[in-house]
């Protein structure tokens, strides 16, 4: 199972045991020499117009645009303006000014795709491992690619890895990092990223990005393991656990009931009255990560889209299960797996897999 350590650290503000693999350790550099790996990587830096077409980059032929599903990612151009209805009321004036900012642009729901990967779901996916990360944390993504996020196949199945990515949030930053971040993404092609800005409260919108980006292109994906770059997990263990997993929709993590909106100013979690009046969330899950059916994630992302974004994520992903026909029955929703912290491991009720050995369970927990 999934078990989720709670983490002490919060992200940024708003709009501001493995012996380690050798660098550049993914398979296509393998079998080169030296001389040859610094002649692949150089092409980096040609013009485009310089390096030429590949067998593995056909063009895409165009197919029709369905009201069920869009085929490709659809959303070119960010012609976002702030929504002017909001600057006359007075509670919205009483409001902190990340949070007014939040609102004012709170409809400006997709954004042109950066870097794009769709071949990642070509093909049958076993498990897919999104990872959210940012874009200065480079070093947290290669730790993860060497150790447990590596791609690879596991006693027949396919384990595919991606890392989802916004821009940097200090414009002095952006320039110099995008380009790492390209050069990144040449060597290793596992990069997802949106043209909007990395931040605390952007965090549901890399949820509803990726739930999209899912619903387009990954038809074929059985299982999706999401997480944040601070925590380690075993795939062996989550393809353990879900080895004689006969249930559909199903949801495993930290699962959060009767959660109460934080009010206090001073914490990073605080949420005002005006933009949540009720006492308790709905049920979410939270920590560091939590897996999903593949198609639970088609659900989601459709709930998704008939509710307004909200300032944190994993709430947010709780309100899209409340919402009426995206998951099971009310009276059946609770039935999904709590894993509660118990002095630093987490106890599963007897029988719930892995033959009781602690050993054995696919454990999220703090890493750097």
């Amino acid at each position: 199972m999934v078990m989720v350590l709670q983490r002490g650290m919060a992200p940024g503000q708003f709009m501001s045991g493995q012996p380690q693999k050798p660098f550049l350790s993914q398979e296509p550099v393998k079998a080169q020499k030296r001389d040859s790996i610094f002649s692949i990587t150089s092409n980096f830096w040609k013009s485009k117009k310089e390096i030429p077409p590949t067998e593995a980059e056909p063009e895409a032929e165009a197919e029709p645009v369905t009201e069920e599903q869009v085929r490709t990612w659809d959303v070119t151009t960010s012609n976002c303006t702030a929504n002017p209805n909001f600057t006359q009321i007075d509670w919205f004036k009483g409001l902190e000014p990340n949070f007014q900012q939040f609102l004012l642009y709170r409809h400006c729901r997709y954004f042109p795709m950066l870097i794009n990967h769709p071949e990642k779901c070509s093909g049958a996916v076993d498990l897919l491992i999104v990872v959210k990360s940012i874009i200065t944390q480079h070093d947290r993504r290669e730790a993860i690619r060497r150790t447990w996020g590596e791609e690879k196949e596991m006693g027949g199945k396919k384990i595919k890895t991606l890392f989802l990515l916004g821009t940097a949030a200090k414009e002095e930053e952006r320039a110099n990092y995008q380009k790492l971040l390209d050069y990144e993404n040449f060597i290793y092609g596992d990069i997802l990223q949106w043209d909007f800005l990395d931040s605390f409260f952007n965090l549901t919108l890399k949820e509803v990005h990726f739930l999209k980006w899912l619903n387009i292109y990954c038809d074929n994906v059985r299982y999706v393991f999401k997480g944040d770059d601070d925590v380690f997990v075993s795939p062996r263990n989550i393809l353990e656990f879900l080895k004689d997993q006969k249930q559909e929709d199903l949801l495993v993590g930290d699962v959060l009931y009767k959660a109460r909106p934080i009010r206090k100013k001073e914490n990073k979690y605080y949420i005002p009255s005006a933009l949540y009046n009720k006492s308790t969330y709905p049920p979410y899950v939270g920590g560091g990560g939590f897996l999903m059916d593949g198609p639970l994630a088609k659900k989601l992302h459709k709930a998704s889209e008939t509710l307004e974004l909200y300032p944190i994520d994993d709430v947010f992903l709780g309100m899209c299960l409340d919402v009426p026909g995206s998951w099971l029955p009310r009276d059946r929703r609770v039935s999904r797996l709590h894993l509660p912290l118990r002095e630093g491991r987490v106890h599963v009720p007897k029988g719930e897999g892995l033959q009781g050995n602690p050993s054995g369970r696919c454990v999220v927990h703090s890493l750097f």
